[in-house]
C-alpha cells in the first residue's frame, strides 16, 4: 500500500514517519502541504513537529494548507489518516477530530518514554495489536494536554472512540488519561506519543509504535 506522509513548514519528523511507513511493510509517498492531489495513496499520516512555528496555535495555520482539503475529503470518504502529535492537534483544528489540546498542565516540554494502554483495536492504525495490550512509545511535546467538554468526553468513552490512555503518572494533564482518540467511523485517528520513534530496538524504546503502522485491517481488505 502507498502512505502518504505529509511535510509542513516546520515539520521534524516526517522523514522518521516515512521510515516507520517502510518498517510496516508499505510504501511511503511524500506529500507536500502545498499540493492539491494525494497521489493515489491509500492512507495519510500527518507528523509531529511545530508546522508554521505553531503560530496562533498549533495546527491553527496547517488546517488552511491545500493538502488539508484533500485529505478532509479522503478522510469523509474512509481513507485512514493518522495525525501525530502536531498532526493530531491539525485534525482537532480541522474538525476531522473533536476536542482541542493546550499547554502541558506543568507548563514544560516533555520528551521521555511513556506506558500506554491500547483501549481499541477497531482501527486501521490499532488493529494490529490486542485490546488491553500495554505499550512503551516515546513522547515529546509541550501542548499535548487533551481537553474537551464533559458530554464530548463521555461520547468518546461511551463510543469506543478512546484508542490509547495514559498509564502511570499523567505526562501532561489530558482529561481521562486520554493519549489517544479516533473519529467515530474509525479511519481517522489521532496521537499524542510518537510510534515512529519506537519501530527499532537499536535506538528508542523498542518497536511497540510499529502496529501503528502495520495498517492491519486495510491491508487484509486490500489484498483479500
Amino acid at each position: 500500500m502507498k502512505v502518504g506522509v505529509v511535510t509542513f513548514p516546520g515539520s521534524l519528523d516526517d522523514v522518521d514517519a516515512q521510515r516507520a511507513v517502510r518498517l510496516g511493510g508499505h510504501e511511503a509517498v511524500a506529500l507536500w502541504h502545498g499540493d492539491h492531489d494525494l497521489r493515489g495513496v491509500d492512507a495519510v499520516v500527518l507528523p509531529g513537529g511545530f508546522s508554521y512555528g505553531d503560530y496562533l496555535r498549533c495546527g491553527a495555520i496547517s488546517r488552511f494548507s491545500p493538502v488539508m482539503t484533500e485529505v478532509v475529503e479522503a478522510a469523509g470518504r474512509g481513507m485512514p489518516v493518522l495525525g501525530i502529535c502536531n498532526g493530531f492537534q491539525i485534525l482537532c483544528e480541522s474538525h476531522l477530530l473533536p476536542g482541542a489540546l493546550i499547554r502541558n498542565q506543568r507548563q514544560k516540554f516533555l520528551c521521555l518514554d511513556q506506558r500506554l494502554r491500547i483501549e481499541s483495536t477497531r482501527t486501521p492504525w490499532t488493529a494490529a495489536y490486542a485490546e488491553g495490550q500495554e505499550v512503551v512509545i516515546a513522547l515529546k511535546n509541550g501542548e499535548g494536554s487533551f481537553v474537551a467538554d464533559e458530554e464530548t468526553l463521555d461520547r468518546l468513552e461511551g463510543e469506543g472512540q478512546v484508542v490509547a490512555r495514559y498509564l502511570g503518572e499523567n505526562p501532561n494533564g489530558s482529561l481521562r488519561d486520554i493519549a489517544g482518540i479516533s473519529n467515530e467511523r474509525g479511519n481517522v485517528v489521532g496521537l499524542m506519543p510518537h510510534p515512529e520513534h519506537s519501530v527499532e530496538e537499536l535506538c528508542g524504546t523498542g518497536t511497540d509504535g510499529l502496529g501503528f503502522f502495520a495498517l492491519a485491517s486495510l491491508a487484509a481488505e486490500v489484498f483479500a
